[in-house]
């Protein structure tokens, strides 16, 4: 799934490209994707509307429109956003094409349509839930602590729980709580204020890390141009099952918290 990194990069590689130009129409292949208004709405009110601005919260993309309107978009497990020339045709699993004119074209390729689209007047209705950005100054080692102490739950189901902090997904949990040696089974409100400092720094440089990296082509995922990301290429523990431990050499472990996948180390990580 498109994690923080990933959606960040999104987001950067298509910025310069689009803003300022106009939706000249939608073609909807798969009008389950649309979330709201109804699929006919949607195209209507989307067609001439002009980009002003990309933003990112957790891993929702928000167009800013001229209108006043949002197009806020979720790539879910395996969504791709991929800007190609107007004459491209739409590969299978293409479940939408965002006409920019006679230059080029977005493209929402999914392979399992769990991807979703809203078009609203308030990006809240849609992310109003969500916690607050672990990239953002204002998310401090003060303010895990206080997130964390009001929680028994094991530390991975914390990290991923969107309402409680955004943006951050399996691979990126597994590999922030493995920066910060801490067990993914430990309990949020067991952790102590040295835990909470080292796992608040983990997180900012594991994400931090992997959007200089363009994310983590794992899966499905590819930048807008088609290029892969490279950031699991330095995964410590993500998808290692089995492999040694960079750091002691003992084997990656997997093991499931809550119905996800999970990989550690078990003495780094003890």
């Amino acid at each position: 799934m498109p994690e923080l990194p990933e959606v960040e990069t999104i987001k950067n590689c298509l910025l310069p490209q689009v803003r300022g130009r106009c939706f000249t129409g939608v073609t909807l292949l798969w009008p389950g994707l649309v979330r709201q208004p109804s699929p006919e709405e949607f195209c209507n009110r989307l067609s001439g509307q002009q980009i002003e601005d990309i933003q990112r919260r957790g891993k929702y993309l928000i167009f800013r429109l001229s209108q006043g309107d949002r197009l806020v978009l979720h790539l879910k497990m395996t969504g791709v956003l991929l800007l190609q020339p107007s004459s491209a045709p739409a590969q299978p699993h293409t479940r939408a094409v965002f006409h920019l004119g006679k230059e080029a074209n977005i493209h929402f390729w999914d392979q399992r349509k769990f991807g979703a689209a809203w078009l609203v007047g308030d990006e809240l209705t849609v992310v109003g839930n969500l916690g607050p950005e672990p990239l953002d100054e204002r998310f401090t080692p003060e303010v895990l602590g206080k997130i964390l102490s009001r929680h028994n739950m094991p530390l991975k189901a914390l990290l991923l729980d969107q309402n409680i902090i955004a943006g951050i997904g399996n691979m990126y949990a597994d590999e922030a709580l493995f920066a910060a040696r801490i067990s993914p089974l430990k309990s949020g409100h067991d952790l102590t204020e040295e835990e909470t400092k080292r796992l608040h720094q983990a997180i900012r440089e594991v994400l931090s890390a992997a959007i200089q990296h363009s994310g983590a082509s794992v899966d499905t995922y590819k930048q807008p141009d088609g290029e892969l990301g490279t950031a699991h290429l330095f995964f410590q523990v993500a998808h290692r099952r089995g492999e040694r431990c960079r750091n002691c050499h003992a084997a990656i472990q997997r093991t499931t918290v809550r119905g996800r996948g999970t990989y550690f180390c078990p003495v780094c990580q003890r």
